[in-house]
């Protein structure tokens, strides 16, 4: 049995500071993290400089696969570029190799025309900016209905329209692939792939939302081991980052006991 690439995002254990959060994914036999740009106390909205976040990720060997991430980048203005310049030049300073970028989540920029048009203004956009700095785009359509970017096909023919295979990647989200009903599978153009899981038995697809987003196991309902599985036998060598959102899961006081566990069940899944 070929071992999974796991990665840990820092929404698994959000409370955690970054040296203990880079701890407990190498307790995990992880080397691969993600960041984020959400996390109050924490870096980076704590001020934290990127030569300080590469020195904790060399101190715990650790490689920060992404910043997560560039919101409503597919809105592209002013304050979007200077919020991604800002974005890709922590990911290049702290060794990051990827920045996440996340559509419009608010229900505008839905119109057919409107959202393929918009998509592609960002990513010309965005190109030069990354490569620029040798920083990936990993695009995350998100499955929730209200979003501007549901559909991965969408993202792919985006991606190649602009001649920006070499820069940027697909996120399959697991939860989100299932939210969006779509079936397709792009292994070689994914550059990570999110995984979580929804266990409760009483919420519809449709109103599943984050805080539904637990780890993985025996009862989850998005076929997270089948989308695994369907990944690697096409040939997705990538990283599988643990992401989940639930305040159950953040609010654990052994969060290393419940990933273990998760990890050997999709481990036994492969």
């Amino acid at each position: 049995m070929t071992a999974l690439p796991f990665a840990l995002n820092h929404m698994a254990a959000p409370g955690l500071p970054l040296d203990t959060f880079f701890a407990l994914a190498k307790s995990l036999g992880i080397s691969a993290v993600e960041i984020r740009n959400d996390l109050s106390g924490n870096a980076i909205l704590d001020g934290t400089r990127p030569d300080a976040v590469k020195a904790l990720a060399e101190k715990h060997g650790v490689t920060i696969i992404s910043i997560n991430a560039l919101q409503r980048f597919n809105e592209w203005n002013g304050e979007r570029e200077a919020e991604a310049r800002a974005l890709v030049s922590y990911a290049r300073d702290c060794g990051a190799k990827a920045l996440v970028l996340v559509p419009v989540n608010d229900g505008t920029g839905r119109k057919n025309g409107e959202r393929q048009a918009n998509l592609r203004t960002a990513l010309k956009a965005l190109k030069p900016i990354l490569d620029e700095a040798g920083i990936v785009g990993l695009v995350e359509p998100l499955g929730f209905e209200i979003c501007s970017l549901r559909s991965k096909t969408e993202a792919v023919e985006a991606i190649r329209e602009v001649g920006g295979e070499t820069t940027f990647r697909l996120v399959h989200d697991t939860f989100h692939h299932h939210l969006a009903g779509e079936d397709a599978f792009f292994p070689d153009v994914t550059g990570l792939v999110h995984i979580s899981g929804v266990s409760d038995k009483a919420v519809t697809v449709a109103d599943m939302r984050d805080p539904h987003r637990v780890l993985v196991d025996a009862e989850d309902r998005l076929d997270n081991a089948g989308q695994i599985r369907r990944l690697t036998d096409q040939g997705y060598k990538g990283p599988f980052s643990f992401e989940p959102f639930a305040p159950s899961v953040h609010g654990l006081a052994d969060p290393a006991k419940a990933l273990r566990e998760s990890i050997a069940y999709l481990q036994a899944k492969a």
